[in-house]
């Protein structure tokens, strides 16, 4: 069984001088989300810029300085990211009325422009969609032409790539047979929408902030299976309840996680300790739908094309 080491930084995000340049093999993570009202005072908490903007009502102002902060930390991950590692960011964009009106903050199309910059390659992304069967879901007012606004009922997954495709060594040939994931299983992460993923809300113990920006365990899972190989380090600049490092733990990979409230730290190492009991669970689930899948084909007359021994199917 491969040894995987699991590090948690209490640290600020736009700061990784803990890590050496080149050092991780994929980012996978959630932002606090500029222009979401719950995320204000976290945002406003180191620039005095973002409150200014706020209590002025000057929506586009205070979206700029949100997403400066947010530049410091992509500069970083490009900085501690391997050659063809991958950034894999989860992203809501923002619905806002401040000084009168009503408008979209496109949090997404911002940090892909910041990505550029700095040099990352834009791949083409994962729309998440969150639907919600709320009767009244819609905004605005009623039917009348002109007066109501489109649902938002999903997230992205922004996937970034430092240079180009990463190269893999004669050494990696080995971990990258036994990181395979089966034909079936490509077909549905591979897919641009990824539907059935319920968001997961976070409570935490602090009575003044519900955070309920928590992906679901399936997200970062897939991403990790998708991006990296068995025995790479996965990392979570924005830790929070630990979600990403416990889905690297249980694929096989290791994992750095940064979060600046020492608050989280219990209940991210709560996380780490489920998640070899979760990953065992997730190993027997994927191999029994994989055989269930071959079964059904064999009953149409479709031998399978190809065997993996690594999994033994």
């Amino acid at each position: 069984m491969r040894t995987t080491t699991h590090r948690v930084l209490t640290a600020d995000a736009r700061d990784l001088s803990a890590l050496a340049d080149g050092s991780v093999q994929l980012v996978v993570t959630s932002p606090p989300y500029p222009m979401v009202a719950m995320w204000d005072d976290v945002l406003a908490a180191d620039d005095p810029a973002v409150r200014a903007a706020l209590d002025a009502e000057d929506g586009p102002a205070a979206f700029e300085a949100m997403h400066a902060q947010l530049d410091r930390v992509w500069a970083e991950c490009h900085r501690v990211l391997a050659p063809g590692g991958i950034a894999a960011v989860n992203i809501g964009d923002a619905t806002r009325t401040l000084g009168g009106q009503f408008r979209l903050y496109a949090n997404h199309a911002r940090i892909l422009t910041a990505a550029e910059r700095l040099g990352f390659s834009t791949l083409p992304d994962i729309l998440w969609r969150k639907p919600t069967n709320a009767p009244n879901k819609f905004m605005g007012s009623g039917m009348l032409p002109g007066g109501a606004y489109v649902t938002y009922e999903h997230e992205y997954v922004l996937l970034l790539r430092k240079g180009d495709r990463r190269v893999f060594s004669s050494a990696d040939k080995e971990r990258r047979r036994q990181s395979a994931y089966f034909w079936e299983e490509r077909n549905v992460w591979f897919s641009d929408l990824w539907q059935g993923l319920p968001g997961t809300r976070q409570a935490t113990r602090r009575a003044d902030r519900d955070r309920s920006a928590a992906f679901p365990f399936a997200l970062p899972y897939r991403l990790v299976c998708m991006y990296s190989l068995q025995g790479d380090t996965v990392l979570d600049p924005f830790a929070g309840t630990g979600t990403t490092l416990a889905a690297a733990l249980a694929a096989g990979r290791s994992s750095v996680g940064v979060e600046r409230d020492p608050s989280f730290a219990p209940i991210i190492g709560a996380a780490l300790d489920d998640a070899v009991g979760l990953g065992q669970a997730q190993a027997r689930r994927r191999l029994g739908a994989h055989r269930t899948f071959i079964e059904d084909r064999l009953l149409l007359g479709k031998a399978p094309k190809h065997h993996n021994p690594v999994h033994d199917v």
